[in-house]
C-alpha cells in the first residue's frame, strides 16, 4: 500500500531524531493532492504484466522490451508532458552484489538537474523529499508513478534487501547524475526497514488527535434565539 508521511524539519540541526510524523495519508487520491500542493506528481497506473526476473540476460532484454511495449501509451504521454525521452527498466534484487554501495549512495541527500520520474512495476521504495521546512516520505509500491521536479532535495531508500523493478525516465544521456547537498539530517529520518514503527507512531498520533477533538455542537432548536 502506498503511504505518505509528513514531518516537520527540526530547526536545530544539533538535535537527534525528529519528532514523529505529523500526518499520514494512505489513500492514493489524497497522496496525489498533498504532493501536488508541493509541486510533485503522483499517479496510480494499472499493472498488466509481471516484471522481468533479471536485468542482465538476453531473455530479460526481451522481457524488458515487452514491459515497455505494454505501457507504451502511458510512456508516450509522460514523454510529451515532461520531455524525458529515454526510458529503461531497472531491477534490484535482495542478493544484488552492489546493494550496500548503491543504498549508501542513494541515502545521501541530493538533487538532479532534471525531473526524476519513476514507475514501480514491482516491489517498493521510499522517496524522502526535503521541501522547505518539511520532509515528506513517499512509500511507492507496485503501480505507483512519481515525478520529482528538478532541483528538489531528496534521498531514496531501497532497504537493506532491495526488491523492486521500475521504469526510469531520463533526459540526460548519462542517466542518473546527482549533486549531493551534504545535509546530514537525512540520516535522522526513518528508513524503509524502520517504516512500520513510524507508521504506528503516525497512526497513534492521529488517533489521539481525533479523540481529543471537541464534540460537534448540539443542534439549535427551531425558534431559539
Amino acid at each position: 500500500m502506498s503511504r505518505l508521511l509528513i514531518y516537520d524539519v527540526a530547526t536545530d540541526d544539533s538535535t537527534g531524531a525528529p519528532a514523529g510524523p505529523r500526518a499520514l495519508h494512505e489513500q492514493p487520491e489524497r497522496i496525489a493532492v498533498e504532493l501536488a500542493a508541493r509541486g510533485l506528481r503522483f499517479e496510480r497506473w494499472p499493472i498488466e504484466t509481471t516484471a522481468p526476473a533479471t536485468v542482465d540476460t538476453p531473455d530479460n532484454a526481451t522481457a524488458s522490451e515487452a514491459l515497455l511495449q505494454r505501457h507504451a501509451a502511458a510512456i508516450e504521454r509522460v514523454r510529451n508532458e515532461v520531455g524525458l525521452q529515454t526510458v529503461d527498466v531497472v531491477r534490484l534484487a535482495p542478493d544484488h552484489p552492489e546493494r550496500e554501495r548503491l543504498r549508501a549512495m542513494f541515502l545521501q541527500e541530493h538533487t538532479h538537474s532534471e525531473d526524476e520520474v519513476r514507475f514501480f512495476v514491482e516491489g517498493r521504495g521510499l522517496f524522502c523529499l526535503h521541501i522547505g521546512d518539511e520532509v515528506l516520505q513517499v512509500l511507492c509500491t507496485r503501480g505507483d508513478w512519481i515525478a520529482v521536479p528538478a532541483g528538489t532535495r531528496h534521498w531514496f531508500d531501497m532497504g537493506p534487501r532491495p526488491h523492486f523493478c521500475a521504469l526510469r525516465f531520463f533526459g540526460n544521456p548519462e542517466g542518473w547524475v546527482a549533486s549531493f547537498t551534504g545535509w546530514e539530517g537525512a540520516a535522522r529520518y526513518p528508513r524503509l526497514d524502520a517504516l512500520p514503527e513510524a507508521l504506528s507512531c503516525a497512526s497513534g498520533a492521529q488517533g489521539a488527535a481525533s479523540a481529543g477533538s471537541p464534540p460537534p455542537p448540539e443542534p439549535v432548536p427551531a425558534g431559539a434565539p
